[in-house]
């Protein structure tokens, strides 16, 4: 049981009345009728709230979460009073949001319900444990609490976000790709893979018809090819000290991960197979490509665990292993990141050493808070020379960008936010270039 803030006004109005009441007597006597109304309404409140266990809640929510993404949580309360009642309702939510204010106010009819919602924006993967929830009824008399504890702690897994996933392949069918940045790339000559045969129609280019089909159907026909199919793209994730930068709260690996399960659903999609590798100081996961149903998941639950030692990447470790794995020519979309050009010059001999073995895309990253810096006006002679080193920074990214291209390496520098988007445009475009 709880006093509430109107008990303790209604306890400090009798006191004052009482004392007062040594000055003008009529007041004691209010005082004290005061006290026993006091009294009397805390013994009738208590009545009414013990009487019966009379409030439900639970919660509902996934079993996992989308990392990265709002994440919907409902929390359901039901009464079994006879009388309406008002309510604080405190969901104990996991302590790595840090969060203070989940508590909500409710009122419900005599035998009502009612449904909260909110939502929560997990920033790393991981197990998250959320505790009770926590109901303190009153009825409108108000004077006292009472504390229901409901439901049981439960555990979440925060996994890569998956929800992702759904959106793109909900604006895939309704062909809305281009809402979020995906462009139709322009096709460079034929595919090789050929599909049908089919009537010309106006449009279609001369010089894929048939002659032979043509003379024995008395009628133009061409030939239809399509994008080459079963060609293997590896997502390789570096979890070294470099991907621990943060942005927006999560980290260059986080948006790296997210981004590769929806690089290896949309290779699927495309009749691609997707395969993984991480590494760091040492080789880590390695799964097979394939585009067999449910290998998404296989994903899934490869990169849900993956963290990092704060080390040192070892690329000479990775392309040993991956001669070992990897036989036919694959793409390789290499997740890392450069700070200024020695340090991908130090790299650049493994580099070079996978891309004569497969065709390599290095993706790495943009300090998108640097970029807003360099685009804000200086102040004063010390902001002038910030402005100068700042720019420095941005434009050895560029020149990284210029020593890989020299090399024949493909890249992609972006900043985390536009991640997932500029390397599916960059796989569909090395698909449309037939450089895969």
């Amino acid at each position: 049981m709880y006093l509430t803030n109107r008990f303790y006004i209604i306890l400090l109005a009798c006191i004052l009345l009482c004392g007062l009441g040594f000055i003008f007597p009529l007041l004691f006597v209010l005082g004290k009728g005061l006290f026993l109304l006091l009294l009397l309404g805390v013994a009738t409140d208590c009545f009414l709230l013990y009487r019966k266990r009379g409030i439900r809640a639970y919660r509902q929510c996934a079993e996992r979460f989308s990392n990265g993404d709002e994440n919907a949580v409902r929390i359901r309360i039901e009464s079994s009073y006879s009388y309406p009642l008002n309510m604080d309702v405190i969901d104990e939510i996991p302590f790595i949001f840090q969060q203070r204010n989940i508590n909500f106010k409710a009122s419900l009819r005599p035998m009502g319900e009612q449904t909260i919602r909110y939502s929560l924006r997990p920033t790393r993967r991981g197990v998250y444990s959320f505790g009770q929830i926590r109901v303190f009824a009153q009825t409108r008399i108000g004077l006292i609490a009472r504390r229901f504890t409901c439901d049981k702690p439960t555990a979440v897994k925060v996994y890569p976000s998956y929800l992702m996933l759904h959106q793109y392949e909900l604006a895939a069918i309704s062909n809305n790709l281009t809402e979020l940045g995906i462009k139709r790339i322009r096709r460079i000559g034929h595919h090789t893979e050929f599909e049908q045969i089919k009537e010309y129609v106006q449009g279609d280019d001369y010089r894929t018809i048939n002659w032979k089909a043509s003379a024995r159907r008395h009628q133009l026909m061409v030939n239809v090819y399509q994008d080459e199919r079963s060609q293997q793209v590896y997502q390789v994730i570096d979890k070294g000290r470099v991907m621990q930068q943060a942005f927006n709260g999560m980290t260059l690996l986080d948006y790296a991960i997210n981004a590769a399960l929806v690089l290896s659903y949309i290779a699927i999609r495309k009749e691609d197979k997707a395969g993984l590798v991480t590494f760091d100081n040492e080789f880590g996961t390695f799964v097979p490509a394939s585009k067999q149903s449910g290998h998404i998941q296989t994903l899934l639950e490869n990169l849900y665990n993956q963290q990092t030692d704060f080390g040192e990447t070892d690329f000479s470790s990775l392309c040993v292993h991956l001669n070992k794995h990897i036989s036919k020519r694959s793409l390789l979309v290499l997740y890392t990141n450069f700070a200024e050009i020695k340090s991908m010059d130090r790299q650049l001999s493994f580099l070079t050493q996978l891309n004569r073995n497969h065709r390599l895309l290095v993706v790495f990253f943009e300090d998108a808070e640097l970029k807003k810096y360099i685009r804000s006006k200086a102040q004063d002679t010390e902001d002038y020379y910030r402005h100068v080193i700042a720019e420095k920074f941005a434009f050895e990214k560029r020149l990284i960008v210029s020593a890989l291209k020299q090399h024949g390496i493909e890249s992609l520098l972006t900043t985390p936010d536009n991640l997932s988007v500029d390397v599916i445009n960059k796989y569909l475009e090395l698909k449309a270039r037939q450089l895969i």
